[in-house]
């Protein structure tokens, strides 16, 4: 019998064990270390050239404030600035918008959808944030959107605020409540506690938002199957239009991460736990009205409203990512703003766009980052990808298509790709599987 290792069968990568440190949730393709200065060029031509034809435009803003960085936190966030800091760098954020609005790419495009997340949009102040939205409007208006999305932390909003919120044109309100344990919620390092939750709950039900979303996160340190089963019945019994659940990652950059990268002991739930807590959610929702949306979200069966900001990023939308660290995509170029807090506001005061690095994409790759987002849904028709690009996906990726059917995540037919319960809980880590041989192994970030 000879000793020499074999290699790691591929199937055994679709169950890890252990919550490694390293980013496991994909958002976008290529992978982000893939992307580079070189290609700011192509993102310059895209910008002034006309857009392409049909393309749905979005923007997102970056708002980076926080009362405090959440131990699981990857996101550039800032929780020292004051009412000047925060007041400069809105200015730059329209200024940025104003550039962006005078070029070939997006001059006279109406707007799909508006994104504003974070970092803590809800931090800032009724008063700043009616400002700047007049400011913005001059240049882009957003009155026809099919969609004004907003993230909000409970512990920062007052009646006002959301007032605020619903008088800018905030269609979809997305609460991070993450957990309803104060224990937990104090352990992972988030601002709130439980009772400001319920504090702002009916403020928001009051202002009749036509969605209303909720975040939890299966797997935060001090978990267990007592405060997890808790934690979504009152998901339930707040009744939101929508349920988003994510399952605990510990991608590099946290402090969480950090201090398991120096020996420190961080007891993070093993991936089967968190994906059966994430299944007894759905479980639980679906029980109770709800439908499945996503991998991630459920919607109330009465709810027609859909998540328009999703649904055209992992169609191909144009997307102007504005703010400091923000990612955007404009006619098949991914750009990425500069993540230092100076260098972003010294670019905009000299009249630059403050980029840091692109990918000027491959038909290809646009191809495989529409199919590997959309497999999120759980159902691709693969007519869809045959009239768009002329590809027959299941043909073109049937090894990793009849390896996936081998392993139980998912069937397929020439017609349509059905991920199985059990592949929809693993789809972040089947995704790699599309993935071109340069990309196979690499750091996402």
């Amino acid at each position: 019998m000879s000793s020499t290792a074999q290699p790691e069968p591929a199937t055994s990568k679709l169950e890890p064990k252990k919550t490694d440190v390293g980013s496991v949730f994909v958002s976008n393709y290529p992978p982000y270390s893939a992307w580079n200065e070189e290609d700011l060029e192509a993102a310059r031509e895209a910008l002034e050239s006309p857009p392409r034809s049909g393309a749905d435009l979005g923007l997102y803003m970056h708002i980076p404030f926080c009362r405090r960085r959440c131990k699981f936190c990857y996101f550039r966030v800032y929780t020292d600035k004051n009412a000047r800091d925060i007041e400069g760098y809105l200015d730059n954020l329209v200024g940025e918008i104003k550039t962006y609005s005078e070029t070939p790419a997006v001059r006279g495009r109406p707007l799909k959808f508006i994104y504003f997340g974070g970092g803590t949009p809800s931090y800032i102040s009724a008063k700043h944030l009616r400002a700047t939205v007049e400011r913005i409007k001059q240049h882009l208006p957003w009155d026809s959107a099919q969609e004004v999305a907003f993230e909000c932390e409970p512990g920062t909003l007052t009646q006002s605020k959301v007032e605020a919120i619903k008088d800018i044109g905030v269609t979809r309100v997305s609460l991070g409540v993450e957990h309803f344990n104060d224990d937990i919620l104090k352990e992972n390092g988030r601002a709130h506690q439980s009772e400001e939750i319920y504090r702002c709950w009916p403020w928001i039900q009051d202002n009749d938002f036509a969605q209303v979303n909720i975040d939890l996160i299966s797997g935060m340190v001090g978990e267990s199957w007592e405060t997890w089963k808790e934690a979504v019945q009152k998901a339930i019994d707040l009744s939101p239009d929508s349920v988003t659940i994510y399952q605990m990652e510990l991608p590099f950059n946290t402090t969480y991460s950090s201090h398991i990268l120096k020996g420190q002991e961080i007891e993070v739930a093993d991936w089967e736990t968190k994906r059966a807590w994430h299944q007894y959610a759905i479980e639980q929702l679906t029980s109770n009205g709800y439908r499945i949306s996503s991998a991630y979200t459920l919607l109330k069966e009465d709810q027609k409203a859909s998540f328009v900001y999703r649904d055209a990023v992992w169609q191909g939308a144009d997307m102007m990512g504005t703010g400091v660290s923000a990612f955007g995509h404009m006619s098949g170029v991914h750009i990425q703003n500069t993540a230092s807090w100076d260098d972003y506001q010294s670019a905009l005061g000299q009249g630059n766009l403050p980029w840091k690095r692109a990918f000027k994409t491959t038909a290809d790759q646009r191809l495989i980052r529409e199919m590997i987002l959309q497999l999120k849904l759980g159902r691709l028709k693969t007519d869809y990808f045959h009239d768009k690009f002329d590809v027959d996906i299941v043909e073109r990726f049937r090894p990793a298509f009849e390896m996936l059917r081998e392993a139980g995540m998912l069937d397929f037919t020439p017609q349509v790709i059905q991920l199985t319960p059990k592949g929809l809980l693993r789809v972040d880590q089947l995704l790699p599987q599309f993935y071109e041989d340069q990309y196979q192994g690499a750091r996402y970030t």
